[in-house]
């Protein structure tokens, strides 16, 4: 999305719809701002011919009502209140195609919302063609802004997600609690257990089980360890819940496992 706006160094025209009026069929109309563009092609809407690059701004309350002619794309950025809705679409002559969906929170300092509010008023001059130009380009600049700050933000959370992970692979066998973790890599509980949830498949205490669970099985393979001990070395401190949590996991007990593995391996031979 970043990157299709950013594409756009020569806005077009930009209209403004209107609210006047019976609400035509098959209209579109929500209760927050709409900047309407076109990336390719063109489209009639109303008293528009929109081609590629006009713009149409469609204030709180008011509609658009786009008739389709010919092949076009789209960009609709919806101005909701605590966030952006971005989504791309595509007339290909017979069927309106969704392309991409996308949505980012409104944050940091009201540089959009004041943009919006002079959209709103010079609407009144439609003779400031040029003004109204220059603040949408402003508008659209904010709008590559904050999604390039989301992506950033969701690429530092893929980081430390896979760093704590790393982590948890690597100290396993120490006594590893969501409190311990989380202080050391400087973070809230909270914000450990959320990445877990966002990221991941499994929740904090389910990977690090999984984890050690994982790296019991390797010692029952390979070692003549007793599961005592195997449970030890694996960072449970408990061996009965030890036994309790992998015949869960895999329906036999720690002794049944190795066992059955052995007994498959003298088959092969």
């Amino acid at each position: 999305m970043a990157s299709l706006i950013e594409s756009m160094d020569v806005p077009g025209t930009c209209y403004f719809a209107s609210e006047r009026g019976t609400l035509p069929p098959l209209a579109f109309k929500v209760d927050s701002p709409r900047l309407e563009i076109v990336l390719s092609g063109e489209i009639g809407d109303g008293p528009f011919n929109l081609r590629q690059h006009d713009m149409l701004f469609v204030p709180a309350g008011s509609w658009n009502c786009p008739q389709w002619t010919t092949p076009a794309t789209t960009l609709s950025i919806l101005f909701g209140k605590q966030q952006l809705g971005f989504s791309v679409k595509h007339w290909d002559g017979q069927q309106l195609v969704n392309v991409a969906k996308q949505h980012v929170a409104r944050r940091g300092p009201r540089v959009g919302s004041f943009l919006l509010q002079a959209l709103n008023e010079i609407q009144m001059q439609p003779q400031e063609t040029h003004t109204a130009k220059l603040i949408v380009f402003s508008l659209l600049s904010h709008c590559a802004d904050l999604l390039g700050s989301h992506i950033q933000t969701a690429s530092r959370s893929g980081a430390l997600f896979e760093a704590i992970r790393s982590h948890i692979d690597t100290h396993y066998a120490e006594p590893l609690s969501r409190e311990s973790v989380a202080h050391a890599f400087y973070i809230s509980p909270n914000y450990l257990s959320h990445l877990f949830n966002k990221s991941g498949t499994l929740g904090f205490n389910e990977y690090l089980n999984y984890t050690r669970l994982e790296k019991a099985k390797t010692l029952l393979k390979n070692y003549d360890l007793k599961v005592k001990e195997v449970a030890h070395v694996c960072g449970f401190t408990d061996s009965n819940y030890f036994c309790r949590l992998f015949r869960k996991n895999t329906e036999r007990s720690p002794s049944e496992y190795r066992r059955q593995y052995h007994s498959q391996l003298l088959m092969k031979e």
